[in-house]
């Protein structure tokens, strides 16, 4: 039975938590955090595909990363994490809402992710170097377009976690550190992962009144740096429990867990909505040589299909 600190600093008793987001806060060191692990969630979203090992490697790590950057921020909205490249693998892409909902999908060339996985077994960066070069968009929709964000990051360093870690450091000036496992267990994908951010002077001070020093920020990353992939990944082990074995020592305040699912925004009206978009004349002679229009969400696979007769749908006509 595991034990979670509760953000009153009371205790209690309950349940392993999965597919989680697990926000966190070292109070001797100005640092704060996020543990991410996902198990289910993953199972349910590369489940509505047939993606290769390597692909399904990288957009567990993608979908991760999403989670913890998300976790961060304080928005309502959607936040997405996309990843372009000029490799086999030439699209990452995930993104989750204020609510929790996460979906994500990747494009590639399957011959030549078979072919490059081959030619290179290390796979110490998870398959990394199947994207080739190209960059990491992060983007926050509110459903405004003024309060829209996008920053972008070339694609740098031996991992994914490496290229976000130099968009904080570059852009941000935030110092980050990011520890992630991905593998599969039992045959299907499991993720762990903690990040750790130093707040800025101003709000450390504002918050604790304690200046930021370069040795607590040190210590705080040797400390993550000690964390198991065994200790992430377990389905037996709280992420309450890995957090306290890593940094007790420091204060680590634990607060209200976020818990995540799988769910797809799309919809018959969106589809509608892109197809109207289209000349009516394309769409016949679509119909006319395969019978129907068929469209395909990329997230989660589901087919719409719509026949000559339901054009009149499309366009908003009636007979």
């Amino acid at each position: 039975m595991a034990i979670r600190i509760k953000k009153d600093g009371t205790q209690q008793s309950g349940l392993v938590d999965d597919d989680v987001v697990q926000p966190f806060r070292l109070e001797k060191s100005n640092v704060r955090g996020r543990m991410v692990r996902i198990g289910p969630v993953l199972k349910q979203m590369l489940g509505q595909h047939d993606y290769p090992p390597p692909v399904s490697g990288l957009l567990s790590e993608v979908a991760t990363l999403c989670l913890l950057l998300a976790g961060m921020l304080k928005y309502e909205g959607i936040f997405t994490l996309q990843i372009k490249g000029d490799g086999p693998i030439r699209l990452l892409v995930a993104d989750v809402t204020s609510s929790g909902d996460v979906r994500a999908y990747a494009g590639f060339d399957e011959a030549a992710v078979k072919k490059a996985a081959k030619r290179k077994k290390d796979v110490s960066n998870n398959h990394f170097h199947l994207l080739g070069k190209g960059y990491i968009a992060f983007t926050v929709d509110q459903g405004n377009a003024a309060d829209r964000y996008q920053g972008i990051v070339e694609l740098k360093g031996d991992s994914l976690s490496d290229a976000v870690q130099h968009y904080f450091t570059q852009s941000e000036q935030i110092k980050t550190s990011f520890k992630i496992a991905v593998h599969p267990q039992d045959t299907q994908w499991r993720t762990g992962a903690i990040m750790l951010q130093q707040l800025p002077d101003e709000e450390a001070g504002k918050a604790t009144g304690i200046e930021n020093s370069i040795e607590d920020w040190t210590r705080a990353v040797m400390l993550l740096s000690t964390c198991t992939d065994g200790e992430m990944l377990s389905p037996v082990l709280a992420t309450s429990d890995v957090l306290f074995r890593l940094f007790h020592e420091d204060g680590v305040r634990i607060y209200s867990p976020t818990h995540v699912h799988f769910k797809c925004r799309c919809s018959r009206e969106k589809v509608l909505n892109v197809l109207r978009t289209i000349p009516r004349r394309e769409l016949e002679e679509v119909c006319e040589k395969d019978g129907q229009v068929s469209l395909k969400c990329e997230f989660c696979s589901e087919e719409y299909l719509f026949t000559a007769p339901q054009l009149d749908e499309v366009y908003g006509e009636t007979k």
